[in-house]
């Protein structure tokens, strides 16, 4: 609906001679006594038109001009709102639209001819998928979502972090569980991966090449298998969850040297000293962060030689301007909100347009059980694994859980909650009420024939007009808004707030209007109205990636 408003009160100002740079902001009042809509244009640009609000506001108004049977009245309110009442022929008849679009119903086109890449997941090929990790996938799954409902040309793309001491660390894990496999008495580490996995790979390779390498220090044999294994369980443990990806980028080749024999991050290196802001000391590399304002330089390349996260990360971020993305979106951890700003001055420094960038940070996550907190650990094996959780509540109640609370809040994952068949459990509140609007239709055609597949007499909703009817056909209205806020702050969570409103309003008009009781062209308008309803919940379920169940 903003759309709607937008272009009509640009061409009122230019009628009016009012010259303004001013944004114009469209709202709903969260009080219906002062309209529908309401925009703050006049109280803006008041002061550089050197006017009074409430009188500019006023010529505005008078200069408005809208298509018939749209806007009901206008009116100005307070320090010079204008407020706007729509008529129930506009409500009804854009409720018509969402009948005839369909599937397309909020898709829009401001992506067309543009790139994204959605970066989520990327977790380090160390062990099996945990909750907090689970988080993040899908986040990113429905970020991607939401840029691809907009015409967007989208990549979702993985990290594969197949570098650096962790990956060390994790051979050198499984080879010392292969060593107690071959009879050999081991102490082993306490920095090393404990999890039961560690020796189900051990013994895979056990089986496979007996003690041929027992008396070998060399770790590639034991990275590499865990490697596969581990990453091949996180594609499944992804794919219960509809989660997938379109690429798969690989850290090591970031250390391969090019043709000139130079590798992508001693490109980085070289790139930044050439513009002063590398130093050297303590045996290690220096991003010198103090330039910028900051206490502290931060290390590249430690004095052990091996690169800090930073830079790899700087790296990789240039092949995402390299391989021409209009838009970066990187979906993050908790545990990257001290890193990603240095990343970002170092793009910026060597000139990339880092207003292209996007960063989601997701808070952490616990889980609660029985109202006792488990803890997490991949390192200690005793981590809240992400398939557990789906086995016990579900992929719909994992995803929509993951995403009901605002990427920066800490979610505490209630798993009794979740289980729960009550309108407590929101993932059971949204799907019941599109199953509950496929029964009505289920039984609206075999007691009065309404098919809706086949019955086209749309205008029956212009009879509409009690109070429940307008809120439902009004709150259905706000879906394609819903989708381009969603995806401008990067939240997912409120095109769930939006799905939990609208089922609320629906479930209200289903107790408070008769439908298949009602007068014949009644009956058939409010299950028009129904219908509209589960597209847009259909819709919405989409991007949000959980089903649509046709009955409970």
């Amino acid at each position: 609906m903003q759309e709607f408003f937008r272009p009509l009160i640009h061409r009122a100002l230019c009628s009016a001679s009012i010259t303004t740079d001013k944004p114009i902001h469209i709202e709903q009042p969260a009080d219906k006594k002062f309209g529908d809509f309401s925009t703050n244009i006049a109280l803006l640009a008041a002061k550089e038109c050197r006017k009074n609000p409430r009188e500019l506001a006023q010529n505005i108004i008078q200069h408005l001009s809208f298509p018939p049977d749209t806007i009901a009245k206008v009116e100005v309110a307070g320090a010079g709102f204008i407020n706007f009442y729509l008529t129930p022929h506009f409500i009804m008849q854009s409720v018509e639209q969402v009948l005839l679009d369909g599937d397309t119903y909020g898709k829009g086109s401001i992506g067309q001819g543009k790139s994204a890449v959605v970066e989520y997941v990327s977790a380090n090929p160390t062990g099996p998928l945990t909750i907090g990790r689970g988080r993040g996938g899908v986040l990113g799954d429905c970020i991607a979502n939401l840029f691809a409902t907009q015409g967007y040309e989208v990549t979702r793309e993985y990290y594969f972090n197949d570098a650096g001491r962790q990956m060390q660390i994790l051979g050198e894990s499984v080879r010392l569980r292969y060593l107690e496999r071959c009879g050999q008495v081991i102490e082993f580490p306490a920095t090393h991966y404990q999890g039961e996995y560690i020796g189900d790979i051990a013994e895979e390779i056990y089986r496979d090449h007996g003690t041929a390498f027992a008396e070998s220090t060399e770790l590639v044999l034991f990275k590499k298998r865990a490697e596969e294994i581990i990453f091949a369980s996180i594609r499944k443990t992804l794919e219960r969850l509809s989660i997938r990806h379109d690429s798969f980028f690989n850290e090591h080749t970031l250390y391969k040297p090019n043709e000139a024999g130079i590798t992508a991050n001693q490109s980085v290196i070289d790139a930044l000293a050439s513009k002063g802001f590398i130093t050297e000391y303590d045996g290690a590399t220096w991003f010198q962060t103090t330039k910028l304002g900051q206490e502290k330089d931060k290390v590249l390349v430690k004095s052990s030689g091996e690169p800090s996260y930073r830079l790899p990360d700087i790296a990789y971020h240039i092949t995402k301007f390299e391989r021409g993305f209009s838009v970066i979106v990187n979906v993050f951890g908790a545990d990257h909100i001290d890193e990603y700003p240095d990343v970002i001055e170092a793009l910026k420094i060597l000139g990339y347009d880092t207003q292209r960038v996007k960063v989601a940070i997701n808070q952490f996550v616990t889980t609660t059980v029985d109202g006792q907190t488990l803890k997490m650990s991949t390192r200690k094996g005793n981590a809240d694994l992400l398939d557990d959780l789906i086995d016990d509540v579900g992929a719909d109640a994992t995803r929509l859980f993951f995403i009901m609370r605002g990427k920066d809040s800490h979610l505490n994952f209630d798993v009794e909650l979740a289980k729960k068949q009550s309108k407590d459990n929101p993932v059971f509140y949204l799907q019941y009420a599109h199953a509950r609007i496929c029964s009505l239709l289920r039984v609206a055609k075999q007691e009065i024939g309404f098919d809706p597949d086949t019955s086209t007499s749309h205008h029956l909703l212009q009879l509409l007009n009690s109070p429940a009817e307008l809120q439902l056909g009004f709150a259905l209205l706000d879906y394609p808004d819903m989708i381009k806020t969603s995806l401008r702050l990067l939240e997912p969570q409120k095109m769930v707030e939006y799905l939990h409103s609208l089922a609320e309003v629906f479930h209200r008009f289903y107790q408070e209007c008769p439908i298949l009781k009602a007068e014949p062209d009644i009956a058939r308008a409010r299950l028009f109205l129904s219908l509209a309803t589960r597209q847009v919940l259909r819709n919405g379920f989409r991007i949000l990636g959980v089903s649509a169940p046709e009955s409970m």
